[in-house]
């Protein structure tokens, strides 16, 4: 299948419950509302918004095994989503994870700490140069160590432009990216303790040509390049039914952005508005944002 994106990142699957009520109280009941189990991880679930926006895409990146391939088989066996380049062990389940959702919080869970334990077995794949070689634009979970920081050298020996996430400002991802979404658990952490928004915008900008996205949640977000002031934008208010792949629905929207050669408004409005309807459905991987949706919520 030709494609238009490559992406190499975290492709699992998801267990998600959504609750009746309230989030979970210690030693108190709760009934379950709806459950699933379906694509995920940062990479899945942005080629899965990619494919439903029109885009060709081609991932990379977690192993498959005997549980979650297939699911994933199953599940993109339709769609515009090459999985030939994922490597399939039959001696490990797969990657997956357990997320319990309620309204505007979730609570995943998973083994993701034991991939990076001494002595694990690695379950990733370095990425094929041919891969990146063949698309038009990428885009690079920084999750994978040498395998990740492969897969930017590739892109930028083929001038490849990609879309990462929260890689702090001195990494070799951010400084070649052509855009950096970093969100509030990035900004919020110990290499920037003590530093106002400002400090840390100014930190990101500074050390890419990139565009640099801060989000934080439901409050605005802060956009822009180096040496150009900070511009602020609203998120769309809409009624949320599960915050679950927000952010990589926001991903998937730069990736298809940058695709289209959108300016730096046009893609943060278009990742938000993406986003936005995201969250207003559940189960997102089979409800995700359509082209039309899209373009109705940009037009109110």
């Amino acid at each position: 299948m030709n494609y238009e994106i490559y992406m190499h990142g975290q492709i699992l699957g998801t267990h998600s419950f959504l609750l009746k009520g309230e989030f979970l109280q210690p030693d108190e009941y709760s009934e379950i509302k709806a459950k699933y189990y379906l694509p995920g991880g940062e990479t899945g679930t942005a080629a899965t918004v990619l494919y439903s926006l029109g885009a060709t895409v081609k991932i990379d990146g977690t192993h498959i095994g005997t549980e979650v391939a297939p699911l994933l088989r199953e599940f993109y066996k339709d769609k515009t989503v090459d999985l030939s380049s994922l490597y399939f062990d039959s001696d490990y389940e797969g990657l997956m994870d357990y997320v319990v959702i309620a309204g505007l919080v979730r609570s995943p869970m998973g083994v993701f700490q034991s991939l990076y334990e001494k002595g694990a077995k690695k379950r990733w794949n370095m990425p094929k140069e041919e891969d990146i070689k063949n698309c038009k634009v990428a885009a690079i979970d920084p999750f994978f160590l040498e395998e990740t920081q492969a897969a930017a050298e590739l892109c930028v020996k083929h001038n490849k432009p990609f879309v990462t996430i929260d890689c702090p400002h001195d990494s070799f991802l951010h400084k070649h990216c052509a855009i950096n979404v970093v969100s509030k658990e990035c900004t919020g952490s110990e290499q920037y303790k003590g530093k106002s928004i400002e400090e840390i915008y100014k930190l990101l900008t500074d050390n890419t040509d990139g565009l640099v996205i801060i989000t934080r949640g439901e409050n605005e977000m802060l956009y822009g390049r180096k040496g150009h002031p900070m511009k602020r934008m609203t998120p769309f208010s809409v009624e949320v039914k599960s915050t679950l792949g927000a952010g990589d629905t926001f991903k998937a929207g730069c990736v298809y952005g940058l695709l289209h050669g959108m300016t730096d408004d046009e893609i943060v409005r278009f990742a938000s508005a993406c986003s936005a309807i995201a969250i207003s459905r559940f189960p997102l991987p089979l409800n995700p944002p359509t082209m039309e949706e899209v373009k109705k919520l940009l037009s109110n």
